[in-house]
């Protein structure tokens, strides 16, 4: 197994001459910086014409909060913002969804997404995506993959507007045989279009697949690894924080994204798995600090829990002649 100290040796190219890239998730947290959404049932109630126009106004009023949020960020020396999956309400609703092409607004919107592109490309913001647990590419149910599959375009469409570069998903369900579940996600992944593909990475979770499983599957799919540490330690394998951390990176061809959070009533206390409001710096891997990474802080205290992170990251690694601060 290749360790990070051997990646490094190997790979000097691939070091980042810069700090560590904080990545911010989805959502403030006293920033009276917002995004509006709706639910299907209430669009329904409303005519054809109307439901598009209320619509329409979400859409366009989250293109201009996200161009606020990468703003903040900027200012902030956050390095990254995962757009939530909500930022067109309800765009894939069986009943309730639409094209954006269809709203009064359209022209407006996509302008204003690509703005955010822009500004993100001139201020060296990464922008990804998540999209919710409901996207499962190995679901035994037919419908439940073509759903999953129309989801990821709608992403990727996003995604094309504002330059992101990730698309994030879990391994879905074993199924009662891990193999074949994954060997259905492989068979899956050949019927999405580019856009999302060029996008498409995997996370190890907390109850099904490890590092190990994803590496597997990466080898035969050629799907980055989207390291979570938090839900290593809550379902582990073989692998060390390092080799895992060694192996998720050398499937990447561009900057590797990883995750961290931290249990919200400690590693000793029940149900490790749920976050806490902010993240304790002794669950940030040392072997990070060598690394020029994306690094997603999930985190309840979102923009707060991130400005800590950085301040006591400062600290710690500061004076460690391992890391590149130039």
């Amino acid at each position: 197994m290749v360790t990070v100290t051997t990646w490094m040796k190997q790979r000097p190219t691939q070091r980042r001459t810069r700090r560590l890239r904080w990545g911010l998730c989805c959502q403030f947290a006293v920033e009276p910086i917002q995004f509006r959404t709706t639910t299907a049932t209430s669009l329904m109630r409303l005519p054809p014409a109307d439901r598009l126009r209320k619509v329409s106004d979400l859409c366009l009023s989250n293109a201009e909060s996200l161009l606020a949020a990468l703003r903040y960020c900027a200012k902030h020396g956050i390095g990254s913002f995962r757009i939530a999956s909500s930022i067109l309400p309800i765009k894939t609703h069986p009943e309730a969804g639409y094209r954006v092409d269809d709203l009064p607004d359209a022209a407006s919107i996509i302008a204003t997404f690509r703005r955010c592109g822009d500004f993100a490309a001139e201020h060296d913001i990464r922008t990804t995506f998540h999209p919710d647990q409901f996207v499962v590419l190995n679901s035994p149910r037919e419908e439940v993959v073509a759903r999953s599959i129309q989801d990821l375009e709608y992403h990727a469409e996003v995604a094309e507007w504002v330059g992101a570069d990730v698309i994030n998903i879990h391994g879905g369900g074993s199924y009662g045989n891990k193999g074949a579940a994954l060997a259905a996600f492989a068979c899956n992944v050949n019927r999405l279009s580019e856009r999302v593909r060029s996008r498409l990475t995997i996370e190890n979770d907390d109850k099904t697949f490890t590092p190990s499983d994803l590496l597997s599957l990466s080898r035969f799919t050629d799907l980055p690894v989207v390291y979570d540490v938090h839900h290593h330690r809550c379902l582990p394998d073989e692998l060390s924080i390092e080799d895992a951390t060694a192996a998720a990176i050398d499937t990447w061809n561009r900057e590797p994204l990883f995750h961290i959070s931290s249990p919200l009533a400690g590693w000793s206390g029940p149900k490790p798995a749920r976050h806490h409001d902010e993240i304790d710096i002794n669950d940030f891997p040392a072997c990070w600090a060598e690394l020029g990474l994306t690094v997603e802080v999930e985190a309840k205290s979102k923009e707060l829990a991130v400005k800590k992170l950085q301040d006591q990251y400062s600290q710690k690694f500061r004076n460690d002649s391992r890391v590149d601060l130039v």
